[in-house]
């Protein structure tokens, strides 16, 4: 792949980074002081400002790579962009790119019918209401999407749901109005990957609560936050179901697909602004008269961060690379193509957690003088990022699965090369001598068994020659 970004690449990645250094980080003290002051799960006046402000300039909805909602740039161009907007908690959202309204909004935009659309998808565009998305199950291991238990039947012209979500984010913010719910419609079903669908449920709805708020490193991410919610014989019509019965695995695999790279490179973002502020506090700090910056251990650590956060953002880029050329099908199964090309889009989720959450980590032992860290801090979020879809486990599973179908394909490659190697070139083993004989005449043996011919030769004859007196 092309390691170069685009020129509308550039140009979007820079205008984000012009923005947020104008309007986002002068403005993070005061949002934060929003937050405590007032209501903590409402929305935040400031950043509703910056949101109208970057909607005027044009930086809105840069994702949704193919469609004319959005600003037409592929994964690999806005994977740059969407890492500038990781630098603070708070940027996704002014530019209306922020989870999961981002994968609800392709969700809706790839598999909702025009009426889903006009309902949901169109005040989600115009950032005039915010979603969230019901998968995780405390019963269950939903790493798993197969495992999803909450039942979804059809009673006449509804659908009835009844069971457990918990880790549903954004359903705290009193602006999220939809949610998209995965359950089974089919658990009899005898391919486990059809019994699952996918439904839309309004917000508020009868007979669907909200139990409880679930902190984060005892943080509760408001005004977002992270909700465990009940269905009690949730009602909803048939016209809500996305794609129809037995397809909420497809849904699942198209809308997590581009969702890990957003991710991934959100947590770059976070994890350099992060080493920013290593290398800053390295430099302020000195520890028996000599800086930290000049402590082996200091700069054997900064280094082993800036060689983690290199990795991880070329496995995501190629990672987008591979969606926007062969696919996302493709792309996940690790395909080749007839240039050779191939890559998994679950391994940046795999490695995605170890930037963020490691330099946040190593931040805070540098800070460990202090009794508070900046805020707002990349950690949390990150950790809130790796329980909302496991996105690091199951990609891992995946890699193992992967390197053995790819490992054991080499050995029949290695195999069948031996074989022909052995076809072209016959050698056997002499009955005179007990050793290889490549000459391969008359009795030569091309599986390279002992050769003792009993056809009548002259005195001196080579057994494997047909000149007399021939040795090989």
């Amino acid at each position: 792949m092309n390691f170069e970004y685009s020129d509308r690449a550039r140009e979007v990645r820079d205008a984000v980074a012009d923005f947020m250094e104008e309007h986002v980080y002068p403005n993070e003290e005061a949002m934060l002081a929003q937050i405590e002051e007032g209501e903590r799960f409402a929305p935040i006046p400031l950043l509703e400002t910056l949101k109208h402000k970057a909607k005027s300039e044009g930086l809105w909805n840069l994702f949704l790579p193919e469609s004319e909602h959005g600003a037409g740039l592929s994964n690999l161009e806005y994977a740059p962009a969407c890492e500038e907007m990781g630098r603070s908690a708070f940027a996704p959202e002014v530019f209306n790119c922020s989870a999961p309204d981002t994968g609800n909004m392709e969700v809706l935009v790839r598999y909702g019918t025009e009426a889903q659309k006009e309902d949901w998808l169109t005040p989600l565009l115009a950032g005039e209401i915010r979603s969230a998305f019901a998968m995780t199950e405390p019963d269950v291991a939903s790493s798993d999407a197969t495992n999803v238990a909450i039942r979804i039947e059809r009673e006449g012209d509804n659908y009835v749901i009844n069971g457990r979500k918990w880790w549903t984010s954004g359903a705290l913010d009193p602006r999220c109005r939809i949610l998209i719910v995965m359950g089974k419609t089919d658990p009899g079903n005898e391919s486990r990957y059809r019994q699952q669908s996918m439904i839309l449920v309004p917000l508020p709805w009868p007979g669907l609560t909200v139990k409880r708020m679930l902190p984060v490193f005892g943080f509760d991410d408001a005004p977002h936050g992270h909700a465990e919610l009940v269905f009690e014989d949730v009602r909803v019509p048939v016209a809500n179901i996305l794609l129809g019965e037995g397809r909420g695995f497809e849904i699942a695999q198209g809308r997590l697909g581009p969702g890990r790279i957003h991710h991934c490179m959100r947590a770059i973002g976070a994890a350099e602004r992060a080493l920013e502020r290593v290398c800053r506090r390295a430099r302020m700090r000195t520890t028996f008269g000599v800086s930290l910056a000049d402590q082996g251990v200091t700069r054997e650590r900064i280094a082993d961060m800036r060689i983690e956060i290199e990795q991880a953002r070329l496995l995501t880029l190629k990672a987008a690379y591979m969606m926007d050329t062969v696919g996302n099908k493709a792309a996940r199964r690790g395909d080749r193509d007839d240039q050779g090309r191939g890559a998994e889009h679950g391994l940046p989720g795999a490695r995605h957690g170890d930037p963020g959450l490691r330099r946040g980590r190593r931040h805070l032992r540098l800070r460990a003088c202090r009794r508070l860290c900046p805020r707002p801090h990349p950690s949390p979020r990150g950790r809130a990022g790796r329980g909302a879809s496991q996105p690091d486990r199951a990609p891992r599973a995946q890699a193992v699965r992967q390197h053995r179908q790819q490992a054991r394909r080499q050995r029949l490659r290695h195999a069948v090369g031996r074989a022909e190697r052995r076809v072209r070139a016959p050698t056997a083993f002499c009955g005179v001598t007990s050793t290889r004989c490549n000459r391969g005449g008359a009795s030569g043996n091309r599986s390279g068994t002992r050769v003792m011919t009993g056809l009548p030769r002259k005195r001196g004859q080579h057994p494997c020659s047909g000149e007399a007196g021939e040795a090989p």
